[in-house]
Order: C-alpha cells, then sequence, then structure tokens
C-alpha cells in the first residue's frame, strides 16, 4: 500500500512514464488517421514528455510540489504539436493542484487528476471527445470515484490506468474516423502509456529502454567537421569508410567486443552498432577495401560507402576562402519593434516570407514541429515590443498561443493552418497600423483562400470512402483527402477542380523538392485551358514530402 506521494516517487514516476511513451512513440505515430508520412503525435509527445523529465531531473526534490512546478515549466516549454500541447495542460492543471504539498494523499491525488482535465479541456476551443481529452477525463472521474473508496495510491493508480485503458478502447465509437480507420486515437495511446509508466514506477518495476534496431535505410550522420585541421596533409586516414553486413550462417561468429577491437586497427573515429541481424560500421581508414572484405567474413554487405575526406577537405578550404568577405560584410541581426514570426517548410518558402516582410523565420512544419520555447525564444531574442506569430500548420497553432500567452510583450497569433494561408495572410499586414488592426485584417484574409496539397501515402486504408493504397499520390483540400491514384496528374487534376471555381482570381504553385518541371508545365497547362480567367505564380519553396502545395484566392 502507499498512502503518500512525495516529491522522489513523484519523480520516478515521470522517468518511467516518459521512458515508456519514448519505447512506444513510433507505434502512436502509426496511429495516424490519415496516412500521410507526417504522422508525429507520438514524436511530439515524447518530446514533450522528455523536455518535461529533464526539467524534472535537473530539480529533484522530495517536495512534490515543488517537483511539479519543474514538471509543469518543462513540458510547457518543450511542448511540440497539438498533442504535446495539450499534455502539457494535463500536467499544468494537475502540477497547480498539488503546489503548495510536500506529500499528497489518495484525496489529493484524484483532485490533481482532476484539475488535470479541467485545465486541459479550457486549453481547447473546441474540445472533440474520442481523443486524448476523453481519455484524460474517463480516468480522472476513475480516481474520484475511487477515492472515497481507498487510501492506497497505488490501487488508484492501478484503475486510473485501467480506465485510460477501456476509454481508449472506445474512441472509435466516439470519433467515427477512428472506426472507419481501424484505429484508436494516438493522443489517448499517447497518454495511457505514460499512465502505464506511472503504476510500473508505483510497483518499483523499471521501464527499460528499447534497443533500436539497426537502421538499414542511412549510414551514419558523418559532417566530416575538420575542426582543428589546417592542411589536408594532416589528415591521416583518408577514406570515410562505412558499410553494413547482414550476418550469414557457416560465416565467423559474431561477437560485437571482438569485432569492435578488430576494426580499431583499421583506423579511427570508429562506431559500430548491432542488433541480431545487421552490423553498421563507420570508420575512417587508408584501406576501405580491406574493411570490406573483413566485413565479408561474417556475411553479405549490404551497403558500402567509401568517401575522400582529403578531397572534401580541400573543397571545405575553396569554400571558406571564397566566402570570406561577404562574412565580413554581415551585420548583426538588429532588434524590431513588431516580430513576425512565421514557421516554413522550406527554403523557398522561408525566402518568400523573408521577402514579404517576416522578420524571422523558425524552420518547422510537418514532422518538425517547433516547440513552445522554440517561438518564446525567437520573440524574446528579437527585443520586439509586439510580436505576430504565423503558424502555418494546425499542428502548431496551440503551441503559438502557448508562446503567445508566455512572452512578456503583447502577441497575437494568426490562425494559419497552411503555408498558403501564411502568404495571403503576409499581403495583408501593414506596418504603419496597430497590432488589432493587423491581427483583424489578417485573419479576415484567411476566408478567402483555398489550401490544396499533394503527398503521397504511407500505408493502405480506406478515408471518407477512398480507398487508399500504400505509396499512392494523395490530393488534400484543406484537412480533407479529395483524391487518390498512383498517377500523380490524375490527383492534381482532381485536387484542382475540386479548388478552382467562376469565382477563382489566383493560383499559387508552391513546389517542392519531389516536384519536376515537366509536371508543372503540365499543371499550368491544365489551368489555362480550363481556367483561363485564373491567373498562375509558380513559387519554388522546395519543402520536403509535398511535391505539390495549392493556394486559391
Amino acid at each position: 500500500m502507499i498512502t503518500k506521494i512525495n516529491g522522489n516517487l513523484f519523480a520516478e514516476m515521470i522517468i518511467q512514464g516518459a521512458q515508456n511513451l519514448s519505447n512506444n512513440a513510433d507505434m502512436v505515430d502509426a496511429l495516424n488517421v490519415y496516412p500521410v508520412p507526417d504522422g508525429d503525435t507520438g514524436t511530439n509527445m515524447n518530446l514533450s514528455m522528455t523536455s518535461g523529465r529533464e526539467e524534472v531531473q535537473s530539480h529533484l526534490t522530495s517536495h512534490i510540489g515543488d517537483l511539479g512546478k519543474a514538471f509543469s515549466k518543462g513540458l510547457l516549454m518543450g511542448a511540440r504539436g497539438n498533442s504535446g500541447v495539450i499534455l502539457s495542460q494535463i500536467f499544468r492543471g494537475f502540477s497547480k493542484a498539488l503546489e503548495d504539498e510536500k506529500d499528497i494523499d489518495a484525496k489529493q491525488f484524484a483532485h490533481s487528476f482532476d484539475a488535470g482535465v479541467k485545465t486541459a479541456y479550457k486549453a481547447v476551443m473546441k474540445p472533440v471527445e474520442g481523443t486524448i481529452l476523453t481519455v484524460a477525463k474517463d480516468a480522472a472521474q476513475a480516481a474520484i470515484d475511487i477515492a472515497e473508496e481507498t487510501e492506497d495510491c497505488l490501487e488508484m493508480m492501478t484503475r486510473v490506468y485501467e480506465a485510460a485503458q477501456k476509454s481508449l478502447e472506445n474512441t472509435p465509437n466516439l470519433l467515427p474516423v477512428l472506426k472507419e480507420v481501424g484505429v484508436v486515437d494516438s493522443g489517448g495511446k499517447g497518454l495511457t502509456l505514460v499512465y502505464e509508466g506511472f503504476l510500473k514506477a508505483m510497483k518499483g518495476e523499471k521501464v527499460e529502454a528499447h534497443a533500436p534496431k539497426v537502421d538499414t535505410e542511412t549510414f551514419f550522420n558523418d559532417d566530416h567537421d575538420f575542426h582543428g585541421v589546417i592542411n589536408t596533409e594532416d589528415i591521416v586516414y583518408g577514406y570515410c569508410t562505412e558499410m553494413m553486413v547482414r550476418f550469414q550462417p557457416g560465416k565467423e561468429k559474431f561477437d560485437e567486443t571482438t569485432f569492435r577491437s578488430d576494426m580499431s586497427e583499421f583506423g579511427d573515429s570508429l562506431l559500430v552498432i548491432s542488433d541480431d541481424e545487421i552490423v553498421k560500421v563507420h570508420v575512417h581508414t587508408e584501406t576501405p577495401g580491406e574493411v570490406f572484405t573483413f566485413g565479408q567474413k561474417y556475411g553479405e554487405l549490404i551497403k558500402v560507402k567509401a568517401e575522400n575526406m582529403r578531397e572534401q577537405h580541400r573543397e571545405v578550404l575553396r569554400k571558406e576562402a571564397s566566402n570570406e568577405s561577404a562574412k565580413q560584410k554581415q551585420e548583426p541581426a538588429q532588434n524590431v519593434e513588431t516580430a513576425i514570426v512565421t514557421i516554413s517548410m522550406g527554403e523557398g518558402i522561408t525566402e518568400l516570407f523573408k521577402s514579404m516582410g517576416a522578420t524571422h523565420v523558425i524552420n518547422g512544419g510537418q514532422t518538425m514541429n517547433p516547440s513552445t520555447e522554440d517561438i518564446v525564444n525567437v520573440i524574446n531574442e528579437s527585443g520586439c515590443k509586439r510580436a505576430i506569430i504565423l503558424p502555418n500548420n494546425k499542428n502548431i497553432q496551440m503551441a503559438s498561443q502557448q508562446a503567445a500567452e508566455i512572452v512578456d510583450v503583447e502577441a497575437v497569433v494568426i490562425p494559419t493552418r497552411t503555408v498558403p494561408q501564411g502568404i495571403v495572410a503576409m499581403f495583408h499586414y501593414d506596418e504603419s497600423v496597430e497590432l488589432d488592426e493587423n491581427e483583424t485584417a489578417m485573419t479576415a484574409a484567411l476566408e478567402n483562400v483555398k489550401s490544396g496539397s499533394i503527398t503521397y501515402a504511407v500505408r493502405d486504408t480506406k478515408i471518407d470512402g477512398i480507398k487508399i493504397e500504400k505509396d499512392a499520390y494523395m490530393g488534400l483540400v484543406e484537412d480533407k483527402i479529395i483524391a487518390s491514384d498512383r498517377d500523380e496528374q490524375q490527383v492534381i487534376q482532381k485536387t484542382l477542380e475540386t479548388m478552382l471555381d467562376e469565382d477563382s482570381e489566383i493560383l499559387t504553385i508552391i513546389t517542392g523538392d519531389e516536384a519536376n518541371s515537366a509536371t508543372t508545365e503540365w499543371i499550368e497547362s491544365f489551368v489555362e485551358t480550363h481556367y483561363e480567367d485564373v491567373e498562375i505564380e509558380v513559387q519554388n519553396g522546395q519543402q520536403p514530402i509535398y511535391p505539390y502545395l495549392f493556394a486559391v484566392e
């Protein structure tokens, strides 16, 4: 029986909850309803929870109220994506309820769960049932119900976890799209994993970090820093050599310690990771061929790479020499009266926003949502008196709003859900008027733009009656998938036909990394033929994941 929870135990609960979520983040990502290649609920919740855990580990104390403050701060600043922000709000309310306590009993424990739910619901403008909010609410209600029956916090946590699991399984009955796709709510699953970690910690169990399988798609991230290397001739081992070996029966038995020792004879900067099937090796050597031959003693070479670092160093020296004068002419960033902070997902889009008057651009967007702290830091470092934030992504809106509430200066969020909306909003910024006037004008402009995008599916599924096959193209208008086919042009045509009508005046085409000139020319020709009154603008956005983004005004 556990009748009291102090800061020491709560810290262990947080650590184990964070680890359990981290172990399963990929699985939570895979629960994303839409089969787009940027399902990142698990990633965002994991990064948010990790930030909270790190803050706790830096401020360990037996006083649960003080520990809760550290946890809440870490979560708040590290919150990414709507799921991460909601998680931070749940534990913000939870921690606020116990902030004056040295330790808590079962009734206070239950009250904290309930306070967390109330805070989270208030933070969401339009709460939707069948999501993380429902799971948190049902779990908190279980805590309130049992608080009258027991003084055992462990029994209460058991009931909380069981109620969360039951609520999670019921989410498809509350949210039809979950039932159609055949998944439970991803945010609710993430919260349930945290609660499971809490329970394990209270039982004295430890959640071990999962050893990741070797990534066979990519080599090590070796940027060849060359720090301290002045002369190319000073490089002792000239070839960055990498290989992946798949173990085979009949070959030499693999022992990582022995293998690592043998490999060290070939050179330096040695990295070796392995699992039961693969060993992945990185080494700087003068004899890459001998390295590959050695690897074949253990099995089949499935990938090899050798790069001449001396030649790379010569290229670095050439670039440094040619850029030296340009670097000297660069002026330090100046403080601004009004900071216009936008989120961008490609170099071309970044330059476009800057040309339109954005003072600060944060790299982000799908798969890489910036945290609340990222946005706060940009505003604070700008020295501004006021700030306008354009998230340009529905999954960054809550973090942006949270940042606007934290900073000391007056800040507003323009609720841009897409890059095209962000571009249109920037057209309506007027530096000569007050902040509230700009907020009104920029927000109103969003009603006059339609946003579309082309991407590809990461799994087979069926949504809104549309059969979707893995790797097929998909067309989205706003948040709705309206077409899917392996023929990219068919998908683009259906998307544009959905977006364009007799009132359409301008079509902006934003090309991504995977766009090609022939397809872009076909799009222009199609629109000119079928919508002759529509003006076409093409911008090279260089964004990942989405070959084409469309804006119709």
